[in-house]
């Protein structure tokens, strides 16, 4: 059960990341001064990138999740 909730997080953290890309990208194009800019929604991005990374190690640390031993 552990795993799979790992696993959702990790998926809907991805998910986060792409609408954050996709929202920077419509706050490019309409380039409106009464919007969030650009680099908000990029800063989120990387912010939720660095927390599935840390997220992803602490679980192969604790064994939670295990690597593929041969992935070729």
């Amino acid at each position: 059960m552990m795993v799979i909730t790992a696993k959702i997080i990790l998926v809907l953290l991805m998910l986060f990341m792409v609408v954050n890309l996709f929202r920077a990208l419509f706050a490019m194009l309409r380039n409106d001064p009464t919007k969030p800019s650009m680099t908000k929604y990029l800063g989120q991005r990387v912010l939720f990138s660095a927390i599935a990374i840390v997220l992803i190690v602490i679980l192969l640390a604790s064994g939670v999740l295990v690597p593929n031993p041969r992935p070729y």
